[in-house]
């Protein structure tokens, strides 16, 4: 009885929503007449001046000739601007834009007046049809432009296709020129990739290519200058996009580095940057540098908003469609197709909808907290995917899906909402973050003391947290794109016990299972380079050295390991260390255990660490900690 309940729901939703469009396009055929498409054909042949559709004409004067369509909501970045950190819950195939309701729909509205199409996503380029869907676009009567928004790793494969099939105009996102950092920005690998697609695009002439780069503070507003660079001897045109609010990508103004600062930094350096003339409905301001083949320009929806010259309209890959980026207020188009709506119909409902547009966002005080869609569910403002934070395919917390993700996070709002708040120094503006260090437990003959009651207050107060907890008691990672990016190292060490018997083989090379050092060494170095993969909450590093030593103790009949690891990156690499430390103890007793099962790991711990921003941390003051067994 509940299913034919929910049945005769469901049609008699679509019944009211085909007699709404009908009724839509009664009124607009009134007061909006429609001109025939052959007509509108016979006219444009005829050299005169067609006046543009009212349809896509709002209240305050904005004609709407530009149609940005999402074709998928997946992505094989994971973008941290973009994709929330627990995922988003995708759209059932069902539900999505077909092929052919995408053809129909833009052929709707570049009979109305729409000449450019710019494809996004997600990204487009996963899309199995791609390279079809592009060439019937192009054959619509009336397209001049038709452009795609990608983070450019499948580029240097399909672009040749797309640009045959009528693909004309190209934008790439790239947020870094540092291979490590589009690692920590997109949690993927892929910048090579991401290079191989722009080279070629250039050859391939398109001109100028355009590079999409957001910009966040203590994050990449460092590389302005080498972005700037790329367009000395390149015909690149390099955006740079303010940080902008959307669900799930805990956004906050601290982050937000705005166009005159950014102004600011570039002309440090180069002190005759030109401003340029802006074309009609461009949202980027144009400056070049004398003498350079492109160009650069700046995206600035949050400090000086370009709303009075909007010409965008945006159909999400679940066929509804936004008339504003920033606004909640969506239509469905594919529930009307999928009712038998004609195109008058369909066209006038649009109609209705672009006549309540704003005249304007609600501004960057009041655009956090309005709900909207996460970035990658509407498809990317001016390019914001991007092509360039460290994580290969098979780290589950960072996944697509909500359903992938219930098993690393009960809480995904949570999961990366580090507050940006405390800020160090006016150049870099960098978050101070609590100590995850404690004082080192102590040994079997040192006194115990007894925690002072100022020593309890202390921990009660808010400058000591546990900072993989959030305030709720939940587990979070910590949110370290604000951290500045320095060399930081860390030593470990332990020992194994393993006995005298077990000793004398290991010393003279004669356990069975083979080399003991050798390979615990080898192992060690492969654990500590999947430390982000063995503990849930640990940042994925690009490591740029990890050494594991092995040296026996013939006294103590022990295996001493140390182990030491090194990157340049937003945090540090304790877990490296004592995750290699930790896999070397563990090979050796499993080499050994054949002769003893009572080998022991003793005194795993921290040595040392440098390059945080809370300073270094040392075990002792002599170089050389001593080892126990």
């Amino acid at each position: 009885m509940l299913n034919k309940m929910n049945v005769c729901l469901g049609a008699t939703k679509r019944l009211l929503a085909r007699q709404y469009a009908r009724t839509c396009a009664t009124v607009a055929n009134i007061a909006k007449p429609v001109i025939p498409s052959t007509v509108r054909k016979s006219m444009f042949e005829n050299q005169k001046i067609l006046p543009f559709s009212s349809f896509l004409t709002d209240t305050h004067g904005r004609q709407h000739n530009y149609l940005r369509i999402s074709l998928t909501e997946r992505c094989n970045l994971r973008c941290q601007y973009c994709m929330p950190a627990g995922g988003v819950d995708l759209t059932t195939k069902d539900k999505l834009l077909t092929t052919s309701e995408i053809i129909k729909i833009a052929s709707a509205f570049v009979e109305e007046g729409v000449d450019k199409i710019r494809l996004t996503g997600g990204e487009p380029s996963i899309r199995p049809d791609i390279v079809e869907l592009v060439g019937a676009l192009k054959k619509l009567d009336g397209l001049k432009t038709l452009a795609m928004t990608t983070n450019g790793l499948l580029l240097s494969r399909k672009l040749p296709a797309l640009k045959a099939a009528g693909l004309n105009m190209l934008n790439v996102s790239l947020d870094t020129l540092i291979p490590a950092k589009f690692e920590f920005i997109t949690r993927r690998k892929g910048f090579e990739k991401v290079l191989q697609g722009i080279d070629v695009s250039l050859e391939l002439g398109y001109n100028p290519l355009k590079l999409n780069c957001v910009v966040m503070r203590g994050l990449n507003e460092d590389e302005l200058h080498s972005f700037v660079e790329l367009t000395r001897d390149k015909d690149i045109d390099v955006r740079f996009i303010e940080y902008m609010p959307f669900e799930g990508n805990k956004w906050n103004g601290k982050k937000m580095v705005p166009y005159h600062e950014m102004l600011e930094i570039i002309r440090r350096k180069y002190s005759d940057l030109m401003r340029l003339e802006d074309a009609a409905n461009d949202t980027s301001k144009a400056y070049q540098v004398p003498g350079y083949r492109g160009k650069i320009g700046f995206i600035t929806s949050m400090s000086e908003h370009f709303c009075g010259s909007c010409n965008r309209l945006r159909l999400t890959a679940d066929g509804n469609l936004k008339v504003c980026l920033f606004g909640n207020a969506e239509t469905s188009l594919r529930d009307l197709l999928r009712d038998g709506a004609s195109n008058e119909e369909l066209i006038a409902v649009v109609g209705q909808a672009v006549g309540r547009k704003k005249k304007q966002h609600a501004g960057m005080s009041n655009l956090p907290s309005m709900k909207n869609r996460p970035m990658i569910l509407i498809g990317d403002p001016n390019g914001l995917l991007t092509g360039g934070s460290i994580a290969t395919s098979s780290v589950r917390f960072y996944c697509t899906t909500k359903e992938d993700n219930q098993n690393n996070q009960n809480n995904h709002d949570n999961y990366l909402d580090d507050p940006w708040t405390k800020f160090r120094d006016t150049n870099a503006s960098l978050l101070q973050v609590s100590s995850m260090f404690h004082a080192p437990a102590p040994h079997e003959n040192e006194p115990v003391q007894e925690p002072s009651k100022t020593a309890t207050s202390n921990v009660n107060s808010e400058q000591v947290q546990l900072t993989h907890v959030d305030h709720q008691g939940q587990a979070r990672m910590v949110d370290v794109s604000d951290k500045a990016w320095t060399i930081r190292r860390a030593r470990a060490q332990a020992t194994v016990w393993i006995g005298p018997e077990a000793f004398h083989l290991v010393a003279e090379n004669q356990i069975k299972k083979g080399d003991v050092l050798k390979v615990a060494e080898i192992a060690g170095i492969s654990g500590g380079k999947l430390t982000s993969q063995l503990i849930p909450l640990c940042h994925p590093i690009a490591l740029h050295q990890l050494r594991v030593h092995l040296s026996l103790d013939s006294i103590n009949h022990c295996v001493k390991v140390e182990s030491e690891a090194v990157t340049r990156g937003p945090t540090g690499v304790e877990m490296e260390a004592l995750t290699a430390a930790s896999v070397a103890c563990l090979t050796i007793i499993d080499m050994v255990k054949a002769v003893t099962r009572e080998a022991e790991i003793r005194n795993l711990q921290l040595v040392s660490k440098s390059g945080g921003t809370r300073g270094d941390f040392n075990r002792t003051k002599n170089d050389n900690v001593p080892f126990r067994c």
